[in-house]
């Protein structure tokens, strides 16, 4: 594996953390692979570490290129701020396709609540879109926008027919992002008729991650038996959605 991290602003607020799969002639029909990338949550405030670098990993596991974005967050910013660094970085993915070997029209947007919300932002509002959306117990009405620094717009009213395929993961037991969130996100993805795919666990809080012990860091109700099965389910709905061999 070969992993560095790039500044997209000359003050070094914003990165791009890449973790790259090493050409190896032994998998020569891998010489470029499908990428996501991913944005930890944190209400817009913080970046939550349990949401980043362990789904790369998890990512790189089942063959893909990642990338984790650190964004503009905090008092002082704008939503705008944050939607433009989400823009940026999926540029420079495309841009530098071929020297960070990465399919350029398989790239997915991986996000976790307020980091879900950026990610579907990107896939709803963004200059440049990715090709997935994964959206993991993600922040999808502007009401929520009382968590964060500044105000957002409401995701399920700017859905339209360039929506690309978007995977959801929730939990019903999730107070601080409620199942509205998902509901609306995916009734708009109907109405348009954007393939989509959406799991609803009985059981786990809010910032699950990957729902299991590695991510849990030993507090209640991160991990859950059933809810730890999204990461392989969405795993086998991006295969799907990219038709990968």
């Amino acid at each position: 594996m070969e992993t560095f991290t790039i500044p997209l602003t000359e003050q070094g607020d914003v990165t791009l953390t890449a973790y790259l799969q090493m050409q190896s002639p032994y998998l020569e029909a891998y010489a470029t692979r499908p990428a996501v990338l991913i944005c930890p949550g944190g209400a817009y405030r913080e970046l939550c570490d349990r949401e980043g670098e362990p789904i790369a990993l998890s990512f790189l596991a089942q063959g893909y290129q990642a990338f984790v974005l650190k964004y503009s967050i905090g008092e002082g910013k704008v939503f705008e701020d944050a939607l433009r660094d989400a823009e940026t970085a999926l540029h420079l993915i495309r841009e530098r396709a071929a020297e960070w070997r990465v399919q350029p029209d398989h790239i997915a947007a991986c996000g976790f609540s307020a980091g879900g919300h950026l990610a579907g932002a990107l896939g709803v509002m963004g200059r440049e879109r990715p090709n997935a959306l994964i959206l993991c117990y993600a922040c999808i009405l502007e009401n929520l926008g009382r968590l964060f620094p500044f105000p957002v717009p409401s995701l399920h009213e700017k859905v339209d027919d360039k929506t690309p395929p978007t995977f959801l993961f929730h939990t019903r037991d999730d107070c601080t992002v409620p199942l509205e969130n998902p509901l609306s996100f995916a009734s708009a993805l109907d109405q348009e008729g954007i393939p989509f795919e959406m799991h609803i666990f009985a059981h786990g809080v809010h910032g699950m991650a990957l729902a299991n012990r590695q991510t849990s860091c030993g507090w209640e109700g991160m991990a859950d038996d059933g809810a730890a099965h999204w990461f392989d389910l969405c795993a086998l709905w991006l295969e799907k959605t990219f038709q990968l061999a």
